[in-house]
């Protein structure tokens, strides 16, 4: 899971571009002999949603193929080389030269192969089959039976979601060149004492590695050989400790030695600091945080859900102008890149699974819960040593009202205590039957919508319920109290005097009026407004213009009356 780079030792070869497309509606590419060559196509640029990017494919959720061609270095022979795909949504089976390499399941997460044996000197021919297919049985669901304890809302197309379900290649295609001998996995793990920062490493090799060798600060140390790891331990004295507004990075290189010599390197940035939850509060490096920020989609117009460097960069910009400090990969995880920024910047970020709109019922329930792991697993080892990342979310709002369910969420939140035992562990809700699972959880987080889905143009009537429940919640669990969602659409340019549901001046006002509200409870240790930027949504009739509303942004990035009236509140800079 290591992202790929390129240095004195390794060596990258990007695929990104212009590939050729062509959907597959009748599922005959396989019979027809797609892997060996599309017989019709057209231009398709990856990373991107081919719903945004072809009319006649907008709503088009099943079968399509891609296919590039490359020349491959002359310089890497002798290497591994390794095909990586930063994300397929949903179901991605790869051939290369007509030989099939392997398949992967569930977007949002990277996943690779090794194909030194299928890769020829020369022109290389790369296809790939997507399968966007919306159903009951995958992660997140789609097209689920009508059941009001399993079911959204049926929105076009049927995700059990409340966002659109792209599809595509939709980030980075990466060819990698490796020496036999390599570092495969990498996990850092920071404490603190005193003044002393403790830098905890364990790395695994593929081939027989002489020695490891880690320098950080200065400070350089041999990793001695475990049981199925590399381990070692860095003191960085007079550490300088990462975090919102002094986000500072030490340089972490990893070389591995063989036949006396070094034959692979890896360069990390890291960031020392501690994060836990204790009582009702949330301590970043020993001391009390209160997360204040956003929900955040990745979702722009002709892009789709395809990576966008530019966006990002402009999301965290937009974040930090707010005064936020923090954001939610709601509902999935967002891409490296993202979290790279929010490393640089200071930014706190709460990790989510791709697990939105779970639900338990026996009907398919064995391979949901095969995939949750999965994608727990995929993401706490892709993100594990991002400073930025404070805490995992295993679901959000899963429907968890049939017996038995609580158990499931128990078995993820283990999963991913076991997995990272650093970091918090929670599941987002919204109905008070999703709660049973919180004793498990090392924080409780909630979405609350009162003055929008109730109390419809009744903000004052909203917010003492609002509270009331806020209290109850740290009374029954003694834990953290995260309010993950909240908010209110807004058409962008409707203005109402006095304020009225749609218009900016009631989403500001609902807004402030959640915050006011929370202010004085000390256990509230996050405030996150639903959401960042409008985003696309499938068409229902509750969704205008096939959007979610509810940013404080809109969709092209411009500020509505919220986000000013957010940046008062928060003494954005």
């Amino acid at each position: 899971m290591l992202k790929p780079q390129t240095n004195r030792c390794r060596a990258l070869l990007e695929l990104d571009g212009l590939w050729r497309f062509s959907f597959d509606p009748d599922g005959c590419g396989g019979a027809e002999g797609w892997p060996n060559g599309l017989p019709a196509h057209r231009p398709i640029a990856v990373p991107g949603s081919w719903n945004e990017q072809f009319e006649t494919g907008r709503d088009y959720t099943g079968l399509a193929w891609y296919e590039t061609e490359f020349e491959l270095p002359s310089s890497w022979q002798g290497g591994r080389v390794g095909l990586r795909f930063g994300s397929v949504n949903y179901l991605a089976e790869i051939w290369l030269n007509g030989q099939f390499v392997g398949a992967h399941e569930g977007g949002h997460l990277p996943f690779d192969f090794d194909v030194t044996e299928e890769i020829r000197r020369g022109r290389n021919r790369l296809t790939v089959r997507v399968d966007g297919g919306l159903a009951p049985d995958r992660v997140p669901p789609g097209n689920v039976p009508d059941d009001p304890r399993d079911t959204f809302n049926h929105p076009y197309p049927d995700g059990n979601f409340d966002f659109f379900p792209y599809c595509g290649i939709h980030r980075p295609v990466t060819l990698t060149c490796l020496p036999p001998v390599h570092l495969a996995d990498l996990s850092v793990e920071t404490s603190l004492d005193g003044e002393t920062g403790l830098v905890n490493l364990r790395a695994w090799v593929e081939g027989e590695a002489d020695g490891l060798r880690a320098s950080i600060g200065g400070e350089v140390v041999a990793l001695r050989r475990g049981a199925t790891a590399w381990e070692g331990q860095i003191a960085l004295r007079q550490v300088q400790v990462w975090g919102p507004g002094h986000p500072h990075l030490y340089d972490l290189e990893i070389e591995v030695l063989s036949g006396g010599a070094v034959c692979d390197a890896y360069r990390l940035p890291v960031g020392v600091r501690t994060i836990r939850a204790v009582g009702g509060q949330l301590l970043l490096n020993g001391e009390p945080v209160v997360l204040r920020g956003f929900g955040r989609h990745e979702d722009f117009p002709v892009n789709g859900r395809g990576q966008n460097r530019a966006v990002a960069a402009r999301d965290l910009a937009m974040l930090a102008w707010t005064g936020a400090n923090s954001f939610r990969t709601a509902h999935y995880p967002c891409d490296e890149d993202t979290l790279t920024l929010a490393d640089q910047l200071g930014i706190l970020v709460i990790a989510e699974t791709p697990a939105v709109g779970l639900f338990f019922a026996e009907d398919g329930l064995e391979k949901r819960r095969a995939l949750c792991e999965q994608m727990t697993r995929e993401l706490v080892t892709r993100d594990r040593n991002h400073p930025s990342v404070v805490m995992w979310s295993v679901a959000n709002e899963p429907h968890v009202r049939r017996p038995g369910a609580s158990g499931e969420m128990r078995r993820l939140l283990t999963l991913a205590r076991e997995l990272d035992p650093t970091r918090p562990v929670t599941y987002v809700s919204y109905y008070g039957t999703e709660m049973s699972a919180y004793d498990a959880a090392d924080v409780v987080s909630v979405n609350r919508y009162g003055g929008w889905y109730g109390q419809y143009g009744r903000i004052a009537e909203a917010l003492p319920g609002l509270q009331a429940e806020m209290e109850g919640l740290f009374e029954q669990f003694g834990k953290p109290v995260l309010l993950t969602e909240f908010g209110a659409d807004a058409l962008p340019g409707h203005h109402a005097q006095p304020p009225e549901m749609f218009s900016e001046e009631y989403q500001a006002d609902l807004i402030e009026g959640y915050l006011n509200a929370l202010a004085g409870l000390p256990f509230v240790a996050a405030t996150h407004v639903w959401v960042l930027c409008d985003f696309k949504t499938g068409q229902a009739v509750h969704r205008a213009n096939s959007y979610n509303y509810k940013g404080v942004f809109t969709r092209e990035r411009r500020p509505k009356l919220a986000a000013h009236r957010l940046r008062a509140l928060w003494g954005g800079r």
